[in-house]
């Protein structure tokens, strides 16, 4: 059963088609970003009963950047220099090795709603990252990363949520090193092709993860059916479609739009969680996120008008 199940899964991705004008290239990317991204949630936590955390994290992203890098170079693209290589590492082990890494390893306890309303909160630790590296934040920046704290704190603690304190921090480190991650992508020089460029940093940021979970004593246990349909989702679809469609809004629309899917993500996980796992959604649940998103919302809008005054 698993193994049809990944035969028509891989039908599917080769059969997919791109469309040809940008706007509809666009929109195709924001539909993999905002739907596709928050049924990983869903995807993580049911591959959790037979993967541990990091090996999870690190073999599903190592074997997307094998995959990607061996479709990108059927292409022939401009291979990149020893620097871009290094800086694409460096990226990867933020994205990929620790973001993911620390995601998969809370949600070990932690629900899948509660999981991505937390990782919602990235672009208040891009503030937060921004004013440390010399931007003036503006108090209406700063107001909007306070109201996005006290939404995690009710959702840690009244909002109802499932899940250890261990796990929650776990996963807002993991927020942490996205934003760290994405700060850098926006300094460091990268491959100039999208496809090297997104291979090489889930390759090199699994590769890294797979080491340590190794190294950590992290073992395959026994291996359902179900669990491996979740991970070869993650793999095909969560990671090399979705990583491909994240870095060509990055590139082709702006840092806003590309950033959308903070809004509609939590959403989507929510509703999967609730629908198919059975995750309450409580009124404390309810605040939490609309406190987080609206926060999320306020950063983008301040620093929206920042960009255009």
């Amino acid at each position: 059963m698993a193994l049809q199940a990944a035969a028509a899964l891989w039908r599917f991705v080769r059969g997919v088609r791109l469309p040809q004008s940008r706007a509809g290239r666009v929109a195709l990317s924001l539909a993999v970003v905002y739907f596709v991204w928050g049924s990983t949630y869903l995807g993580v936590k049911v591959a959790l009963d037979s993967f541990p955390p990091l090996l999870l994290s690190g073999l599903r992203n190592l074997l997307a950047g094998i995959g990607l890098f061996v479709f990108a170079m059927r292409r022939r693209p401009v291979m990149p220099t020893l620097l871009e290589v290094r800086n694409a590492g460096v990226v990867g082990t933020l994205l990929v090795g620790l973001s993911s890494g620390m995601l998969a390893y809370g949600m070990r306890t932690v629900g899948t709603g509660t999981a991505a309303v937390m990782v919602a909160t990235v672009p208040l630790f891009a503030t937060v990252i921004s004013a440390i590296t010399g931007r003036r934040v503006a108090k209406a920046e700063w107001a909007a990363v306070a109201i996005g704290l006290v939404g995690i704190a009710i959702l840690s603690h009244g909002g109802g949520a499932s899940g250890s304190a261990g796990g929650s921090l776990a996963i807002l480190c993991g927020a942490l090193f996205w934003a760290i991650g994405a700060h850098l992508a926006g300094k460091l020089r990268l491959p100039t092709d999208l496809f090297i460029a997104t291979a090489l940093q889930i390759g090199l940021g699994g590769a890294i993860s797979t080491t340590v979970a190794w190294i950590s004593g992290e073992r395959m246990g026994e291996l359902h059916a179900l669990p491996l349909v979740a991970f070869l989702y993650l793999l095909f679809i969560g990671t090399m479609a979705a990583y491909v469609a994240y870095g060509y809004l990055i590139r082709h629309t702006s840092p806003l739009v590309a950033s959308s899917c903070m809004y509609v993500n939590p959403v989507v996980a929510v509703a999967l969680g609730a629908l198919l796992l059975g995750e309450p959604v409580t009124s404390g649940t309810v605040v939490a996120t609309v406190l987080i998103l609206g926060s999320v919302g306020l950063s983008f809008l301040f620093d929206d008008r920042r960009r255009t005054s």
